[in-house]
C-alpha cells in the first residue's frame, strides 16, 4: 500500500504540470514572452565547468576550468521541458551534445530548434521579439563553437550518418557553426512581412516564393524606388535587408574556390580528388546544362563516399560543400532552358540526382529508380515511355516531400497545437530545397508532352497540372471543400468533394477525394473508394493551394482509369457531362442485397478455423475466417491456428433481453429499421431518416458493449484456447477480427469498416473485445459505407476470428494485379514496418512485380513509427529509419510465387466462379511469410467502363513516337 501511494505522489506533480501546460496555456505564454524584454529568459549568469552557476558580475575562476556566460531560463520554460519535452528559446552552448541530439525522442530538440528559427524569421522574432535585443542572452561565438563540437561529435558515427543523413544535413542550415545563415528562408520571410503590410507587393512576393531568380532583385529594387515615400521606417529597413540578402544569395558561386572547402581531406581521398577536378574543369564554365549535371554528380560522390574518412571535422566540411553545390544548382536551374526533349530528360535526371544526394531520397531508393531516369539516346521515344519517365520523376518530388513531412511531422504537429504558424515550416523547407526547381522542371516537361499529345487532364485553376495523378476512376458533382492541416476527427458530408492535405484515417463516404498525402495505394480508404467508384486523385501542396479558388463552389470532378483528372466549375459542364447526372444515369448505380436464407445460426459455440473453408463464407462465418481456414488447408505452414466465433453465437446473444426495453437486442434492432422505413415512406427527408437510424444504432452499440456473455459459451471458448491456440485464455496474446456477412464480397469489399482488437491477453479484455467487435458494425462509419452499396445494411451478422498474435517485423497488403499499369499478370505489394502495415493509410513501401518477376519501386515508406506487439498485450510505437528497404528481393520472389499459387488453388478461382484479383494481408517474422487474410479485390465496374471516362483516356495516343533531339518551338 505504501508503494502504491508513493508512486502516486511521484506522479502527482508531473500530472499537475501536464494539465497546467496545455496548448492554450502555452499560447498564452508565447504571447507574454513576445512583450517581455527578456522573453523566455530569467537573467544572465555564468555557467562554470564544475557545474556551479554564478551571478553575471562574478565570472568563473580559471582554477575551476572557467565557464561561459548566457541567459538562464524562466521557471515555466524549465517546466515545459520536463513535462512536455518542449524546449523554447534553446541556448545551444548550455547543452550536452547527446542530450540535444535527443535520440530517445526522435531527435525532437534539434527539430524544435530548427522550427523555432523558422518562427523567429516569419513572426518578428516570435518569443524573442524583444529578447533578441537582450544583451548577453546568447553569445554567438559560444553558440558557433558548440555547433562545431556538435557536428564533429555526431558525424563521427557511421550509424548516425546512415540513418539520419537528411536531418543532419538540413540542420547545418540552422545550427550556427561557421558564421552561416539560412538566406533562402530569410528572403522568403522578409518578403512575406513586406507583402502582409503592403498588398501591392504581393505579386513580387509570390514570384520570390514560387520561382526565385536573380532578376527578381531588379523588380524588388524598382518597386522599392517607386513606393519608398509611402513606406514606414521599419519597412524601409526590411527592404534594405531583403535586397542585401537577395544579392548575397544570388552572388554566383565561385566554382574555382570550392576545392578549399574540403582542403582538410587527404589528397588521395575520392571526395578531395573529385572536388579538385570539378573546381579546375568547370572554373570558367557558364553553361548551366553542363554545370548542373557535373555539380549533381559531385554531390552524389559526397553522399556515397563521405564515410571514407571517420573524422567528424572532415565529414562536416564535406556536407558544407554539398550544401554549397546545392546552392549553385538552385541558382543555375532557372537559367537552363531545355531546347529538346533530350535536354528536358537530362535536366530532370540531374536535379533528381542532386535531390537524392541532398538526402530527400534514400540511397537505396535512388539506386532502385536511377536507371528509369537515365533513358537511352534513341532518336525517338513513345509518349508512353516519356509519361513513365515523368511519373518516376514526379515520384521523386513526392518522396522528397514525404521525407520532409515524415522527419519533421511529429514536432510540427505538436507545435501547431499552440502556434498555427508552425504549419508553414513544411512549405518553407520544401521551397528552400531542390524540390522547387525539380517540380518546376517536371511541370514544364509534362506540359510540353501534354501539348504534343492533347492530355485530357483539365483543371483550369491550377498553375501546374503535371503534379495531378488520378488514383481511382469515377465521376461526381458537388461542393468542393479544401481542408488544410490535420483532418482527423472532422465531420464530412457525403455529398461533398474533399481536398485533403492528409485524409482522416476513419474517413466516411464522400462524393470525391483528392489528397496531397495519398498514404498508399492499397489502404482501406483507397480500396473502399475504388470499390464505390469515388473519384480519387493525388495532388501537390501547390495544387491544394490553387484549388482554394474553388472552395465552397459546385464543381464537376472526374478521374479516368488511366489517371486523367477533370475538375471544373459545375456551370461549365458540357451536355455529355450533364447527362451523367440525369435520372436514367443515376439508376445505373449498382447495389446488392445479401440473403439471410443461407445463414447457419444454430451453431452457438466456437469452431476450429482449420475445419472451415471458403464454402462456409456467409453461411457459418464471414469470409475472413472462411478464406483463412481455406488458406490454412492449402498453406498450413504460413497460417496460424485460429478459433471462430460464428454468426450463431452473436445471434444467440442478441436474443437476450435488452435492459431498459420491452424486448431483446434483436427486437430493438428490427424495430429501429422498421421505424426508419416508416419515416421514409411518410416523406421524411433522407437526412432525418439517417439521423434517426444513427441515433438508434448508437443506443444499440452502447447496450451491446455491456451485454452479458453466456457462461456456457465462455467455457467452450476456454477449452478451444487450450486445445487450438495451445494455452489457457489469459496466457495467449490474440487478435479479435470482425468478420461479417457483408464484407469481402466479389461486389463489395468493406475493407476496414469494422473493428480489429489488437493483441489482447487477459480474459477480461478478450470478452470486452468480443462485445466491442459485435458492436462495431453499428458505428456511423461502418453503416454509412454499407448503406452506400447494400440494399439491406441492417441485416449484418458479425462473426469473430481469433488468431494468436504474430509480432511481425513488417506487414502489409498484396493485390494479385498490377493496378498501377492495369496489368492482370503483375502484382502490387505494399508493406510497412511493424504490425498493421499499409491498411490504415500509412505511407507504405510499394512495389509492382510483373509477370516475369521484374520488380519496380513505386513508393518508399515514409512512416516514422512502427507498431510492435509485446507478449503482455497491447501495442507500443517505435521510431524507425528509412535507410534500408523493408522488403527484400527474396521476399518479393516468395510473394510473387504465393500469388500464382493462390490463383491456382483458391476454390473460387479453381472452379471458375471468380477470376478477378485477390486482396491479401500478410506479414513477415524472422523472414517467414505469414498469411492473415484473403478476399476478392473489388473495383467499380461502372467507373472503369463508363463511356465518358473511357473517352478521356482515348483522347491520348500513348503510342505516338516523338523526336527527342528535335528543337522545340518555345
Amino acid at each position: 500500500m505504501f508503494i502504491k501511494h508513493f508512486y502516486l505522489l511521484l506522479l502527482f506533480p508531473v500530472f499537475l504540470w501536464g494539465q497546467q501546460y496545455d496548448d492554450e496555456k502555452i499560447t498564452s505564454l508565447i504571447d507574454t514572452y513576445k512583450d517581455l524584454d527578456r522573453g523566455p529568459y530569467k537573467e544572465i549568469n555564468w555557467f562554470c565547468e564544475d557545474g556551479t552557476i554564478r551571478d553575471a558580475k562574478d565570472p568563473c575562476p580559471d582554477a575551476i576550468g572557467g565557464g561561459i556566460q548566457h541567459a538562464s531560463y524562466k521557471s515555466d520554460i524549465i517546466n515545459l521541458a520536463k513535462t512536455r519535452h518542449l524546449y523554447l528559446g534553446e541556448i545551444l552552448a548550455s547543452n550536452d551534445v547527446w542530450d540535444f541530439w535527443d535520440a530517445p525522442f526522435n531527435h525532437s530538440r534539434i527539430k524544435q530548434y530548427q522550427l523555432q528559427r523558422y518562427l523567429e524569421s516569419v513572426d518578428n522574432g516570435w518569443i524573442q521579439e524583444k529578447s533578441k535585443f537582450y544583451r548577453g542572452a546568447r553569445q554567438i561565438e559560444d553558440e558557433e563553437e558548440w555547433g562545431r563540437k556538435f557536428y564533429y561529435t555526431i558525424l563521427s558515427s557511421n550509424q548516425i550518418l546512415d540513418q539520419d543523413f537528411f536531418l543532419i544535413r538540413e540542420s547545418l542550415r540552422d545550427i550556427p557553426h561557421d558564421g552561416d545563415t539560412n538566406l533562402a528562408q530569410e528572403i522568403r520571410s522578409t518578403s512575406k512581412v513586406i507583402a502582409d503590410k503592403y498588398p501591392k507587393f504581393m505579386d513580387i512576393r509570390i514570384k520570390i516564393h514560387g520561382n526565385p531568380e536573380s532578376r527578381d532583385i531588379q523588380q524588388v529594387q524598382e518597386w522599392y524606388d517607386a513606393n519608398k515615400s509611402d513606406l514606414n521606417e521599419q519597412t524601409l529597413a526590411d527592404f534594405q535587408k531583403l535586397i542585401t540578402d537577395m544579392k548575397e544569395f544570388f552572388e554566383p558561386v565561385s566554382i574555382s574556390e570550392l576545392a578549399q572547402m574540403v582542403s582538410d581531406w587527404d589528397n588521395d581521398s575520392y571526395i578531395k580528388m573529385q572536388t579538385d577536378w570539378f573546381s579546375k574543369a568547370y572554373a570558367q564554365e557558364t553553361d548551366p546544362s553542363i554545370i548542373i549535371p557535373a555539380a549533381s554528380g559531385l554531390m552524389c560522390d559526397i553522399r556515397y563516399n563521405i564515410q571514407e574518412d571517420r573524422r567528424g571535422t572532415r565529414r562536416t566540411s564535406a556536407l558544407e560543400l554539398s550544401l554549397r553545390l546545392e546552392e549553385l544548382i538552385f541558382q543555375k536551374s532557372s537559367q537552363w532552358i531545355p531546347a529538346t526533349i533530350r535536354e528536358h530528360i537530362d535536366k530532370v535526371h540531374a536535379l533528381s540526382e542532386a535531390l537524392a544526394s541532398s538526402g530527400y531520397v534514400e540511397k537505396w531508393e535512388w539506386d532502385a529508380v536511377e536507371d528509369q531516369l537515365l533513358l537511352s539516346t534513341d532518336a525517338t521515344m513513345t509518349a508512353n515511355q516519356l509519361m513513365d519517365f515523368i511519373n518516376v520523376a514526379r515520384n521523386q518530388v513526392a518522396w522528397g516531400t514525404g521525407m520532409v513531412n515524415s522527419i519533421y511531422g511529429d514536432v510540427v504537429e505538436e507545435y501547431t497545437g499552440f502556434e498555427p504558424l508552425s504549419y508553414g515550416f513544411y512549405d518553407d523547407r520544401i521551397r528552400s530545397s531542390l524540390l522547387l526547381p525539380l517540380g518546376s522542371s517536371i511541370g514544364e516537361f509534362s506540359g510540353l508532352i501534354s501539348r504534343q499529345l492533347g492530355s485530357s487532364t483539365y483543371i483550369p485553376v491550377l498553375s501546374n497540372i503535371s503534379t495531378v495523378r488520378g488514383l481511382n476512376p469515377g465521376y461526381t458533382q458537388g461542393e468542393l471543400v479544401v481542408v488544410t492541416g490535420n483532418a482527423e476527427g472532422m465531420t464530412v458530408d457525403p455529398k461533398k468533394i474533399y481536398v485533403f492535405d492528409h485524409p482522416p484515417s476513419d474517413l466516411k463516404p464522400v462524393a470525391g477525394i483528392a489528397t496531397v498525402s495519398e498514404g498508399n495505394l492499397v489502404s482501406h480508404v483507397q480500396l473502399l473508394a475504388r470499390n464505390l467508384g469515388i473519384p480519387n486523385s493525388a495532388i501537390s501542396a501547390d495544387n491544394l493551394s490553387d484549388l482554394k479558388d474553388y472552395n465552397g463552389k459546385q464543381v464537376f470532378y472526374a478521374v479516368s482509369d488511366r489517371g486523367a483528372v477533370v475538375i471544373k466549375p459545375a456551370n461549365e459542364m458540357d451536355n455529355e457531362e450533364q447527362s451523367l447526372f440525369n435520372k436514367n444515369q443515376q439508376k445505373e448505380k449498382k447495389t446488392i442485397r445479401i440473403s439471410e436464407e443461407k445463414l447457419k445460426l444454430d451453431i452457438v459455440e466456437p469452431v476450429d478455423m482449420a475445419s472451415v473453408n471458403s464454402a462456409d463464407s456467409g453461411v457459418l462465418c464471414g469470409p475472413k475466417a472462411a478464406n483463412l481456414g481455406q488458406l490454412k488447408q492449402l498453406f498450413p505452414d504460413h497460417v496460424v491456428n485460429g478459433v471462430i466465433i460464428p454468426f450463431g453465437v452473436f445471434r444467440n446473444h442478441m436474443s437476450q433481453n435488452m435492459p431498459e426495453t420491452d424486448g431483446s437486442y434483436w427486437d430493438f434492432l428490427e424495430s429501429a429499421f422498421a421505424k426508419a422505413r416508416q419515416l421514409k415512406d411518410s416523406g421524411s427527408s433522407t437526412a432525418d431518416v439517417e439521423k434517426y437510424q444513427l441515433d438508434q444504432l448508437a443506443i444499440l452499440r452502447e447496450a451491446i458493449a455491456r451485454m452479458p456473455i453466456k457462461v456456457e459459451f465462455i467455457k467452450e471458448l476456454k477449452k478451444d484456447f487450450k486445445g487450438i491456440l495451445g494455452n489457457d485464455m489469459g496466457k495467449v496474446p490474440v487478435f479479435l477480427r470482425s468478420d461479417t456477412n457483408m464484407e469481402d464480397l466479389e461486389e463489395f469489399t468493406g475493407a476496414g469498416l469494422n473493428l480489429t482488437v489488437f493483441n489482447v491477453v487477459s480474459e477480461e479484455k478478450i470478452l470486452k473485445g468480443i462485445r466491442d467487435v459485435w458492436a462495431s458494425p453499428y458505428t456511423d462509419r461502418s453503416f454509412k459505407w454499407r448503406q452506400a452499396y447494400l440494399e439491406n445494411p441492417e441485416n449484418v451478422y458479425p462473426s469473430i476470428l481469433i488468431i494468436p498474435t504474430v509480432d511481425v517485423d513488417y506487414s502489409g497488403v498484396l493485390i494479385t494485379k498490377d493496378f498501377v499499369h492495369q496489368n492482370a499478370d503483375g502484382v502490387t505489394i505494399a508493406m510497412s514496418r511493424g504490425a498493421g502495415g499499409a491498411v490504415d493509410g500509412q505511407s507504405a513501401e510499394t512495389f509492382i512485380v510483373d509477370g516475369q518477376g521484374n520488380s519496380q519501386l513505386v513508393a518508399p515508406a515514409r512512416e516514422r513509427l512502427q507498431r510492435k506487439l509485446p507478449v503482455q498485450g497491447g501495442s507500443k510505437m517505435e521510431f524507425v529509419n528509412f535507410n534500408n528497404p523493408i522488403i527484400t528481393e527474396d521476399n518479393l520472389k516468395e510473394i510473387r510465387q504465393f500469388a500464382l499459387k493462390a490463383h491456382q488453388t483458391m476454390p473460387s478461382s479453381k472452379d471458375g466462379s471468380y477470376n478477378g484479383a485477390w486482396d491479401i494481408e500478410l506479414g513477415f517474422k524472422d523472414n517467414k511469410l505469414y498469411l492473415f487474410q484473403i478476399r476478392p479485390f473489388v473495383e467499380n465496374s461502372n467507373a472503369i467502363t463508363n463511356s465518358y471516362l473511357l473517352k478521356l483516356d482515348q483522347k491520348t495516343d500513348y503510342n505516338t513516337e516523338l523526336l527527342i533531339n528535335k528543337q522545340i518551338a518555345l
